[in-house]
């Protein structure tokens, strides 16, 4: 169980939830958003996340990872334009974060 400000992800059930609620995942989205708490705090490349998500050496498509990050954003209800939970580093890739991040 991975556990992460107030969002939890069960790898086993692959169940999540953001406080006491479930969020409902398709099988990418919960691969994504478990690539990226599982080293939360951390910097995840996108090629990591085209490797580990979606097992291409290549890309598939530039808006891949965008399309389905801006989906699980709107899940947990994380604002698309300043989100909190999975942020984007530029040029390097996507971070969970482990603290609550003050909306700019």
């Amino acid at each position: 169980m991975f556990e992460v400000q107030d969002v939890r992800l069960d790898p086993a059930s692959r169940r999540a939830w953001r406080a006491d609620r479930e969020i409902r995942l398709s099988r990418k989205e919960f691969d994504l958003v478990l690539a990226l708490i599982s080293r939360a705090g951390s910097v995840v490349t996108r090629d990591e996340l085209m490797r580990d998500v979606w097992n291409a050496t290549f890309w598939t498509s530039s808006k891949t990872i965008d399309v389905h990050l801006g989906w699980v954003r709107r899940k947990f209800g994380d604002d698309t334009r300043h989100p909190t939970l999975i942020t984007t580093v530029r040029g390097q890739g996507l971070r969970f974060e482990v603290e609550q991040q003050a909306a700019s």
